[in-house]
């Protein structure tokens, strides 16, 4: 694995944006159709890319007219951004890109007869499916939280409503109390965003309600970024936030709604608001149609993201299993583009690229504080590895977090325009 410069990444992260420009197209007889379910990250961009390519009918099955975006989501929370900002219509894919949207959810999957069965009772037939059902929570798994608990302990794991919640818990929240926050165990969405999310909830804290806490309870020992945020707890929050590993607290076991605390082996941590993140796993029509393992997850072959269990279905996004791949939106944008040219590959006859597989992040401390990472995998021996790697190292300047911070705004444009064809 190789390390690369700051300066090497921006070339990297633009290219990866630009990197996959629709390759020659042999155009059969008739369009080959590909229906895809799943509007969010992973789904927009096959469909746009393989929208782009003309020669496939492409349909996209979405119940939702609009996607706000889980990464950024955070600084709605902290009150640095509006929560319509981070909300994209489908409409361009559709007027600019030539799919068709159906508004409705998939209920079945008929792998053998190649179908699929909508909640309204329509049935698509295809040639190629591919699911991005993102992630579903373990709900089981912490006594007491389930989804009528989420409403009184959001999770705001899935951007929209229940940001919205805990946003305005936080802001009715009194001076001096403690938001609790439950990290779950690994794989999840987004590694570093329960640790951006109490970098950023101290920001609001710091302005607003100072003599408040934060407290995680993590089911891990270790977090992505660590030494990067408890640095800049220490030199942007010293005091406010407490984190607790598992090995100090053990086990999240349960909530009690009603008094608003978390139950661990050792203790129990009453919270004047609570933020549970549970455990995840594969989306549930992935679930159900044979898709995932024992793990929970889709296990895919990584260079087309055809699924392993069932052949003609391809899977990209967080549902996968990704090896070294984190479970990010760039991610999911880098595999959905490598999924829609094997795709193409193998309905036209379009020359098969080997897939470009990248990932790029920027997490914020701080509004004028930001860390980046820089990654990209091969597929080798069945698995998605690490090649080359750039992460932001503890003890850079404030003006080299400055300008990083500054990027990632430029980043969020560049990113949801080539998902989703337009601008915020």
């Amino acid at each position: 694995m190789t390390d690369w410069t700051r300066r090497q990444i921006g070339g990297l992260i633009g290219g990866a944006l630009l990197a996959l420009a629709a390759p020659h197209i042999v155009r059969g007889q008739g369009r080959a159709k590909v229906v895809v379910i799943g509007g969010g990250i992973g789904g927009a961009t096959v469909a746009r890319y393989l929208g782009d390519m003309k020669s496939i009918d492409v349909t996209l099955v979405e119940p939702n007219s609009t996607h706000v975006t889980c990464f950024s989501s955070n600084l709605y929370l902290a009150g640095l951004r509006s929560l319509a900002s981070l909300t994209f219509g489908l409409e361009m894919l559709a007027e600019g890109h030539g799919i068709t949207i159906i508004r409705d959810s998939a209920v079945a999957i008929d792998p053998a007869g190649r179908a699929v069965e909508l909640r309204g009772g329509t049935k698509l037939s295809y040639d190629r499916l591919v699911v991005a059902p993102g992630i579903a929570f373990k709900f089981g798994e912490i006594e007491g939280y389930d989804e009528a608990a989420a409403k009184i302990m959001p999770h705001a794991w899935i951007a929209g409503p229940q940001s919205e919640l805990l946003r305005r818990q936080l802001k009715s929240m009194d001076d001096g109390g403690v938001f609790v926050i439950a990290a779950p165990p690994n794989p999840f969405r987004c590694p570093p965003a329960p640790y951006e999310r109490a970098s950023l909830v101290a920001y609001y804290f710091k302005q607003f309600k100072p003599k408040s806490k934060i407290l995680i309870l993590d089911a891990k020992d270790k977090f992505s970024g660590q030494e990067l945020f408890q640095d800049a707890w220490s030199r942007h929050y010293p005091g406010m936030i407490e984190w607790l590993p598992s090995q100090f607290i053990g086990a999240i076991k349960a909530v009690d709604v009603a008094a608003r605390s978390v139950v661990t082996e050792g203790e129990t941590f009453r919270a004047a608001v609570a933020n549970i993140i549970p455990a995840q796993k594969a989306g549930l029509i992935g679930e159900k149609a044979g898709l995932t393992d024992a793990s929970g997850w889709c296990p895919v072959d990584p260079v087309t993201f055809e699924s392993t269990l069932q052949p003609g279905i391809h899977v990209v996004g967080d549902s996968i299993i990704g090896g070294d791949m984190p479970k990010s939106a760039f991610s999911a944008n880098s595999q959905a583009k490598a999924c829609a040219f094997a795709i193409a590959a193998s309905l036209t006859g379009s020359r098969q690229f080997p897939p470009h597989l990248f990932n790029s992040c920027y997490t914020f401390l701080a509004p004028h504080d930001a860390f980046t990472n820089a990654l990209t995998f091969v597929p080798e021996g069945g698995r998605i590895k690490t090649v080359r790697m750039f992460i932001s190292k503890v003890g850079e300047s404030a003006e080299v977090r400055r300008r990083t911070a500054h990027h990632a705004v430029g980043w969020y444009s560049a990113f949801t325009a080539d998902v989703f064809g337009g601008g915020s």
